[in-house]
């Protein structure tokens, strides 16, 4: 099947060099050059385990990049991989959405074959039909349901494991209008849907937006209901990890997610979860739990830097951060919780030294005054305390030996050895 993505963020980038290798010819529509060059030349814009290798071997035939809308002509298919950011108040910011919309409509306007139009960007309940829509038909000239077809499909890709979690993703959703746009999702999808035992959900457009952010605010409530329960175990002297992993044999429950300590952060968790509360709250509807979840999740880099403060004065204290990406296999830095822990050590007058194996370029611009490491043990080297603050493999093999000392406060609770250290603090909330 030909088909055409608009953007090559982290799920347009990941969405069209899957689909090339399930067998599709897939077209890359990107405004910035720079990325066009990089996929072109069979290289990942983005770090992301097992992308690079598809682009390698895509690039050139069934894989391309281009900054013309007018590739879209060529296609059955377009699916809208757009950035959705958030706004001051935590809503949507449509505009790049919009943007795009504008744009692939004027370039369908020149064709009258079928068109389906898929929007797999997080967009809230009613964007897909009452924003990209509207604007499809103006700019086209063509009516939804009349040469152009809309349909939804949120995807659920962890930073890290994306190319894995599309290519074997628990579950599938299509949200469709009509029975021929389900028929040609499911024909895109049957090289998938054939050779797993994923779940297929078809639904109507409303639903399948909902389910996403259903998906990200169930898990984002459980983070912060299992730092809660730690928060309230170390209070109590217990450890929270062996409650917490007792808890987790409970079917109903499940064992993930179920590890207390720094939150969540990326791209998704934090965006989602406030669209979602400031829409529920234009609806008229108070998201008081939700308001708590997001309450508990960013007071967590505060406790952790708390606890370090503790066993160390912070004036003046050179201590490591361990981990800059939001977590291990990206190298994604946003509302990352490893610089919340920077900006708290930094304003407690610390001397930070930083490191992670592949995002530091990523936060020296906003960091640009404190030092950073090359190799965590060089991170190490002298300093009076240290943060575990993303649970990268590496870690677990770290050597503390002559560390006296040192207090070492981990917050992704690896398998670090204690026995190496004078003073070890492993957060068991």
């Amino acid at each position: 099947m030909n088909v055409s993505i608009i953007g090559s963020g982290y799920v347009g980038t990941t969405v069209a060099a899957c689909l090339a290798d399930l067998g599709h010819d897939v077209v890359n529509v990107e405004i910035d050059e720079g990325i066009v060059e990089t996929i072109n030349a069979g290289e990942a814009p983005i770090h992301e385990s097992g992308l690079a290798e598809r682009i390698a071997e895509h690039a050139g035939t069934t894989l391309r990049a281009t900054t013309e809308y007018d590739a879209v002509r060529e296609t059955e298919v377009t699916f809208l991989c757009l950035p959705t950011p958030q706004t001051a108040d935590g809503s949507l910011d449509l505009a790049i959405m919009e943007a795009g919309a504008e744009s692939l409509g004027r370039a369908l306007a020149a064709t009258d074959d079928d068109h389906l139009v898929v929007v797999k960007s997080t967009v809230l309940p009613g964007t897909t039909e009452d924003i990209v829509g509207p604007v499809l038909e103006r700019e086209s000239g063509t009516e939804i349901g009349d040469g152009i077809t809309l349909a939804m499909n949120p995807e659920f890709l962890r930073m890290g494991t994306a190319v894995r979690d599309f290519l074997e993703p628990d579950k599938v959703v299509f949200g469709t209008a009509d029975d021929e746009a389900a028929a040609t999702l499911r024909e895109l999808y049957a090289p998938i849907l054939e050779r797993t035992e994923t779940d297929l959900v078809e639904t109507d457009i409303r639903e399948a937006e909902l389910i996403k952010y259903a998906n990200n605010a169930f898990l984002a409530s459980k983070v912060s209901l299992v730092n809660e329960l730690g928060n309230i175990a170390r209070e109590y002297g217990a450890d929270a990890y062996e409650v917490l992993e007792a808890v987790g044999l409970d079917e109903r429950i499940s064992e993930r997610f179920m590890r207390s300590g720094l939150g969540w952060g990326g791209s998704c968790f934090p965006k989602d979860v406030n669209a979602l509360r400031a829409g529920a709250r234009e609806q008229g509807y108070d998201p008081e739990l939700l308001d708590a979840v997001v309450a508990v999740n960013d007071e967590q880099p505060r406790r952790l830097v708390g606890l370090l403060a503790d066993h160390v004065s912070l004036s003046g204290a050179r201590i490591a951060v361990l981990g800059l990406s939001f977590k291990p296999g990206t190298d994604d830095v946003r509302k990352s919780r490893a610089l919340d822990v920077i900006a708290e050590l930094t304003e407690r007058g610390a001397d930070v030294v930083a490191y992670d194996p592949v995002a530091i370029e990523n936060v020296r611009p906003d960091y640009p005054d404190i030092e950073y490491a090359d190799t965590a043990e060089r991170a190490l080297a002298g300093v009076d305390g240290a943060v575990i603050a993303t649970d990268w493999p590496e870690f677990d093999d770290l050597s503390f030996d002559g560390m006296a000392r040192t207090v070492v406060v981990d917050g992704r609770r690896i398998d670090v050895d204690e026995d190496a250290l004078d003073v070890y603090e492993g957060l068991t909330w």
